[in-house]
């Protein structure tokens, strides 16, 4: 008796989870729009450009989940968000995802229960100061004022930082971009710390750039990725394979140019069924057929948007580094669709 009360009971779990799992997806497909929170501001990243349209690497991936379920990239609401406020965003369902340039960490996927649908960005905490402080280490900075974002890695990593080197600082706190660009130029703070990605976009939209340097310590991983609440399994396989698709099309060659010629069928097994000409992985996703087609015409592969909105042609002037494919000596590398 006691066995069947057990399997009776599982089975009811995994009836909840499977319609738990689907409320997401139903949402956005009902509402008809995807809401997806954002940084409230980055160069490069995510802000809005002069006509008021959001754009940006994180921005991209927003329109490629859009398009991929929805079959619409401009199909999506923009939720800016500050670092404190974007978990209590997801978590109480005011946006669907959240892609802000979040770091991944034990604490934010096991305690705070949200899931991590991929790594759309490797990076590591930096520091950049005014040229004419003469700085050239972060191992220089004993007794600065460093602006922080509040409720972010890099407040822990430079408590952590200072200790392990024997030297004090003063925090300034801040909670949004903006409000650090303002105190870093009137000199409230010497120093702006944050993740290196961060720093080249601040700095790519200060008045007189080269007045400012990113020191070369690094002094953390900070792996960014998308988010989405745990328990919706179906949902985080949208949003992850929707990025791996970007990926992938990368490493195949698949374009945003090419993408039309291509998913009429290829010599390659691998990309036909990226494409849907073969196998039904959309439809295991509840998703049409051409989803990566639609995700991938919204902004280009992986290595288009790096190259469009962050890339070593644009003011913020990045380099692929960690962040090439894995065939190119990075760490880019989506799993086989099979």
């Amino acid at each position: 008796m006691q066995k069947s009360v057990f399997l009776a009971a599982v089975a009811g779990v995994g009836m909840t989870a499977g319609v738990a799992s689907a409320a997401t997806l139903d949402d956005v497909q009902a509402r008809g729009t995807l809401n997806c929170g954002v940084n409230t501001g980055l160069v490069g990243f995510a802000a809005p450009n002069a006509e008021g349209e959001w754009e940006g690497f994180d921005v991209a991936v927003c329109k490629a989940v859009a398009a991929a379920v929805l079959g619409d990239p401009s199909a999506v609401e923009y939720v800016s968000l500050t670092g404190k406020t974007r978990f209590t965003a997801l978590a109480s369902g005011e946006i669907d995802m959240l892609s802000r340039n979040t770091t991944q960490t034990f604490t934010r996927d096991v305690d705070l229960k949200f899931e991590f649908t991929g790594i759309n960005y490797y990076d590591g905490q930096g520091f950049m100061v005014p040229a004419e402080l003469g700085v050239s280490s972060a191992t220089e900075l004993d007794g600065a004022t460093i602006c922080i974002q509040t409720g972010t890695t890099t407040e822990l990593n430079l408590a952590d930082y200072f200790r392990s080197n024997n030297m004090d600082y003063e925090p300034v706190p801040i909670e949004t971009n903006a409000e650090a660009q303002q105190q870093y130029l009137a000199g409230a703070c010497d120093v702006y710390t944050t993740d290196g990605s961060g720093l080249a976009a601040t700095r790519a939209a200060f008045e007189n750039p080269s007045e400012h340097v990113i020191l070369p310590e690094v002094i953390s991983k900070e792996p960014l990725g998308p988010v989405v609440r745990h328990g919706d399994n179906e949902w985080g396989d949208i949003v992850r394979w929707t990025l791996y698709a970007l990926i992938a099309a990368e490493e195949y060659g698949v374009t945003s140019a090419n993408v039309d010629e291509l998913a009429e069928g290829t010599d390659s097994p691998e990309i036909n069924r990226l494409l849907g000409t073969e196998g039904n992985f959309g439809e295991v996703m509840g998703l049409s057929s051409d989803w990566a087609v639609n995700a991938i015409k919204a902004g280009g592969n992986y290595g288009e948007i790096f190259a469009r909105h962050i890339g070593e042609d644009t003011p913020v002037g990045l380099s692929r580094g960690l962040n090439a494919q894995w065939t190119e000596g990075g760490l880019m590398y989506a799993p086989p669709f099979r």
